[in-house]
C-alpha cells in the first residue's frame, strides 16, 4: 500500500504559466472564477504524468506498507527519484512501530528504479502478521523550476487538453494527446515480463 503523506503544495502549481499557455487574459472579474478551475486542471495533469512514469514532479512524502519484502536483499521503491528515505520502521501485529537503526540500510538511489539496500545480507524480517513501512521523500524539486523542461512542457499540453474537454465528460488512457506521450517516451521505465513487453 502505496501513501502520499504529504499533500501537493498549491504554491508550488504553474498557475500563471498554465495561464499564459492557454493565453488567458488577466484583470477580468472572472479571474477569480478561473484559478480554481485552473488549479484542478493542472492537478490532473501531473497526477496522469506522474502516474504513467511512475515520476514524482514536484516533492510529497510518500510511505510503502508491505506485509513482506518483495526481495530481502533490496526493496524496490514505486515511484522515482527519490531524494531520501527519512524512516524504515518495522510494525507488529498490534499496530505499534518501531524505528530501525538507519546504519542498517541504506538508499541505492536510481531515476528509474530505486531500492532499499540492507547495509548487511538481509532487510530486518517483518513481524508476523506485521509490515515493513518505508518513509521516503519523491519528485524532482521543491518547486516547478526543478521539474525537467519536457515534463513541464507535458503538464502545460496535457492540462490544457483536459481544460479544453472539461466538459466532455471521463477521460481515459486513450484521451492522451499524441504530443504528450512523445514526450513522456524517455520517462517511462522499461518493464520486461512475457515477451519482453515494456
Amino acid at each position: 500500500m502505496l501513501i502520499e503523506e504529504t499533500p501537493l503544495d498549491p504554491a508550488a502549481l504553474p498557475v500563471e504559466a498554465f495561464r499564459a499557455h492557454l493565453r488567458l487574459g488577466t484583470g477580468f472579474s472572472q479571474d477569480d472564477l478561473q484559478g480554481p478551475v485552473l488549479e484542478a486542471t493542472l492537478r490532473a495533469a501531473i497526477a496522469a504524468i506522474e502516474a504513467r512514469t511512475g515520476k514524482i514532479l514536484l516533492a510529497r512524502g510518500f510511505a510503502l506498507i508491505l506485509p513482506a519484502w518483495r526481495d530481502p536483499g533490496g526493496q524496490p521503491l514505486p515511484l522515482a527519484p527519490v531524494a531520501s528515505v527519512t524512516e524504515l520502521a518495522l510494525r507488529d501485529a498490534a499496530g505499534e512501530e518501531s524505528a530501525v537503526d538507519p546504519a542498517r540500510w541504506w538508499l541505492e538511489a536510481d531515476h528509474h528504479s530505486p531500492v532499499l539496500r540492507p547495509a548487511g545480507l538481509a532487510l530486518p524480517a517483518i513481524p508476523a502478521r506485521g509490515a515493513g513501512v518505508i518513509r521516503f521523500t519523491a519528485g524532482f524539486g521543491a518547486d516547478w523550476a526543478a521539474v525537467p523542461a519536457d515534463l513541464r512542457q507535458a503538464v502545460l499540453l496535457l492540462a490544457a487538453h483536459y481544460y479544453e474537454y472539461r466538459d466532455a465528460g471521463a477521460l481515459g488512457e486513450a484521451a492522451m494527446p499524441a504530443g504528450v506521450a512523445g514526450l513522456l517516451g524517455p520517462w517511462r521505465a522499461l518493464r520486461l515480463g512475457a515477451g519482453g513487453a515494456a
